[in-house]
C-alpha cells in the first residue's frame, strides 16, 4: 500500500533535518520506495503495515534518530484524494478566503471536539472537520489570525499537523494516478 506521512514540527524551531537524511531514516525502518515531497516533512512510501502501526513506528524511530519528538500522521493515497476533493465550505467562503489549510490528526474528531472547534470560528476564521481532518479557511493572512494551533490542540485534546490545501492537492496529483509501488 502506498502511504503519505505528514510529520509535525519538522524543520522548525531550530531543529533541521535534510530530506535526504529523513529518507534514509525511513528506509532503515524497512519502508519501501521512499520519497520526500518538499522540505516540510512529507514522506511517501510503500508498506504492508496498518497506518496506526506505521505512525507508532515512525514516531518512535524519528525520536530515536533525531533526539526529539516528531508526531506522524499517515494517510493512504485514496484517503488523501478524499481530503483534496472535499468541499467543506460554501462557495462564498472560498471566494472570500485567502488561506485554506488542512490539519491531520490521528483519530476522528468527535462531536464534542467539533463543538469546541466551533468556538474558534470568527468572521476571519472558519473551521470544520470530517473524519480525522480539520479544515480551516482564513479570510486574511493566516499570520493576522488570532487562531493558535497549540491552543486548539490542547483544547481538543489531540495533536495535529497542518498543510496548505495546495500541498495536499499537489501530492494527490503526483501520486494518485501513479503506481510507484514495486510490491503488490
Amino acid at each position: 500500500m502506498r502511504y503519505v506521512c505528514f510529520l509535525r514540527a519538522i524543520n522548525v524551531g531550530g531543529r533541521y533535518v535534510t530530506m535526504t537524511e529523513l529518507k534514509k531514516i525511513f528506509v532503515k525502518m524497512g519502508l519501501d520506495n521512499v520519497e520526500t515531497f518538499i522540505a516540510s516533512g512529507n514522506v511517501i512510501f510503500d508498506s504492508t503495515r496498518k497506518p496506526e502501526q506505521l505512525e507508532k513506528l515512525i514516531s518512535s524511530k524519528l525520536r530515536e534518530s533525531l533526539g526529539y519528538e516528531v508526531a506522524s500522521f499517515v494517510r493512504t493515497i485514496p484517503e488523501l484524494r478524499a481530503v483534496a476533493e472535499h468541499q467543506p465550505f460554501d462557495a462564498e467562503a472560498h471566494e472570500r478566503a485567502i488561506g485554506y489549510t488542512v490539519a491531520f490528526t490521528t483519530k476522528a474528531i468527535t462531536k464534542e471536539q467539533n463543538a469546541r472547534l466551533a468556538a474558534y470560528c470568527t468572521e476571519f476564521d472558519e473551521f470544520t472537520s470530517r473524519g480525522s481532518e480539520i479544515y480551516w479557511i482564513c479570510r486574511g493572512r493566516q499570520s493576522d489570525s488570532q487562531f493558535a494551533n497549540a491552543k486548539m490542540e490542547k483544547n481538543l485534546g489531540t495533536s495535529a499537523t497542518w498543510r496548505g490545501i495546495n500541498t495536499v492537492r499537489r501530492l494527490v496529483a503526483k501520486y494518485a494516478g501513479s503506481h510507484h509501488s514495486k510490491k503488490s
